[in-house]
């Protein structure tokens, strides 16, 4: 049986703020002589795991699970693209990969939409494990989706605001890839003669930082809009012609995200109950001036790709679906794998009880217990997506010994 604390995991931000990341920065940059790394700080999260029963999951009789399995097909094409000796996320958490290519071969014999052979499927091969981080069991559930936006692929007087692509000069570090003790942690920057040095800010880059580069991929009609597609990831563009594009995550600029409903809420501009997407659009929109300085607080950037996929992309690299697909911390649970989700709906009184999985991460999304599910393209899809905020728990499925 696998132990119940499994994995200890610090979840400070991932750029700029760690001792060993910069001290690794110096000696890349310089070329210095080896400098040895302090001792690790004391984890300030840590996840812990419950087994539990599938007759202990909220809700499990009722969900479709066949609804999942397409999607947890999909992950298992990456799953089966790494070494099967590879542990599947950080350090042993779900096991290697060779035990996940034994359940994805199972998957792929339940024929489509039967309810009962897919449900029978994920019992007989897994064991749900209930998340706790060291303050509880009860975590924050969010939603974002695919927003629609008006654009051109050339400036003129209506569409002034450009979408970027990802600079040729930006680099993002792997610390992991260097030592085992900054597994999970990254750096994201661009090299100034001999210096490895942070990368424009949101505020530079809306000065000018890029402009000559020829890296505008589009331009659009509205800069919230833009800011809530960086925060989203994805979206799509429909264009003069009627016809559309879809674009999708390219890469970041390394900076520390800044939610700037929580900027509001400090600003004593709404309390903290009535912060929503739809609350925080409106006050930009009234007030352009002071928005536009709000914005520019968030210093993380986002940079695009035009996407030939039929649907957004995670950052598993997998078509996201709604209402299936969930945005997690890589840090603590890995990208591909099935999670009981047990929150309620915007509202907080229709529960919201189904299989989901972990296909993509965001900025936002720190944490043991985190989640942020995708619901879906367009107006619609926004409103939900805007207004959940919930309290919730989550299960993750983990193969049984053996399972095949």
């Amino acid at each position: 049986m696998r132990p119940t604390a499994l994995i200890r995991r610090t979840t400070s931000a991932k750029f700029f703020n760690l001792p060993a990341a910069a001290l690794f920065v110096a000696v890349l940059a310089a070329c210095a002589a080896p400098v040895t790394a302090p001792p690790a700080a004391k984890p300030e999260r840590d996840l812990y795991l419950q087994p539990a029963g599938f007759d202990e999951l909220p809700g499990w009789k009722s969900d479709d699970s066949s609804t999942a399995l397409l999607p947890f097909l999909k992950s298992c094409e990456k799953i089966r693209a790494m070494p099967p000796d590879r542990n599947l996320g950080p350090y042993s958490l779900a096991g290697r990969v060779a035990d996940w290519r034994k359940v994805c071969a199972d998957a792929a014999l339940i024929r489509p939409g039967n309810r009962t052979e897919a449900q029978y499927f994920f019992e007989s091969r897994f064991t749900p494990y209930r998340a706790h981080d060291t303050s509880g069991a009860r975590g924050l559930f969010t939603g974002y989706y695919e927003p629609e936006l008006r654009g051109a692929w050339k400036q003129d007087g209506t569409h002034r605001y450009p979408i970027y692509a990802r600079p040729k000069d930006l680099v993002s570090v792997d610390l992991g890839r260097f030592r085992p003790e900054w597994k999970g942690e990254h750096l994201a920057g661009h090299v100034s003669g001999n210096e490895f040095v942070p990368y424009a800010t949101r505020a530079d880059i809306e000065a000018g930082a890029l402009k000559g580069r020829q890296l505008e991929l589009l331009w659009v009609d509205d800069p919230i809009d833009a800011f809530f597609l960086h925060i989203q990831g994805s979206g799509r563009v429909v264009l003069p012609d009627g016809s559309a594009v879809r674009i999708g995550y390219a890469g970041r600029n390394g900076h520390r995200y800044t939610p700037i409903g929580r900027e509001l809420v400090a600003m004593g501009a709404f309390p903290p109950d009535k912060v929503s997407m739809q609350t925080i659009r409106a006050w930009l929109a009234a007030n352009p001036l002071a928005g536009h300085e709000l914005m520019e607080r968030n210093k993380s950037y986002i940079f695009f790709r035009v996407l030939t996929e039929d649907g957004p992309v995670g950052a598993e690299d997998v078509p996201l679906t709604p209402g299936r697909s969930l945005a997690v911390d890589p840090a603590f649970v890995p990208l591909g794998i099935p999670i009981w989700l047990a929150t309620t709906e915007p509202g907080g009184r229709t529960p919201l009880r189904r299989l989901v999985i972990s296909q993509d991460t965001g900025s936002a999304i720190k944490g043991p217990v985190r989640g942020d599910l995708f619901v879906g393209f367009g107006a619609a899809a926004g409103a939900i997506a805007g207004a959940m905020r919930q309290d919730g728990v989550y299960y993750l499925l983990l193969p049984k010994p053996g399972a095949s």
